[in-house]
């Protein structure tokens, strides 16, 4: 399952990664704007968006995006470790690695 998270803390990006490959997941983040990112997102299964951490110019970016590509989108207000691994259990499933 491939995902993209935007927002976050930008120093989590990489536990980001890490826990969402622990789930099996192959994972893209983007904690802040940088160019168009209708053309980095590609056609991942889920979009997570940390709606507390992100500017509300990238949530409209990113949403407008997963409307017109029919993406899941998962809005989550807490940008921590604990909350994606909430969202990663209800759409992957258990951890691989326990």
């Amino acid at each position: 399952m491939s995902i993209v998270i935007v927002g976050g803390n930008e120093c989590m990006a990489g536990q980001y990664e890490s826990i969402c490959k622990s789930y099996g997941c192959k994972a893209k983040v983007f904690t802040k704007e940088s160019g168009a990112l209708k053309k980095k997102i590609g056609s991942p299964d889920l979009l997570v968006l940390f709606t507390n951490t992100v500017s509300h110019k990238m949530v409209i970016s990113a949403s407008q995006e997963a409307k017109r590509s029919k993406l899941k989108v998962e809005r989550v207000r807490s940008s921590s470790a604990a909350a994606l691994h909430s969202v990663l259990s209800k759409h992957c499933g258990c951890p691989a690695n326990g």
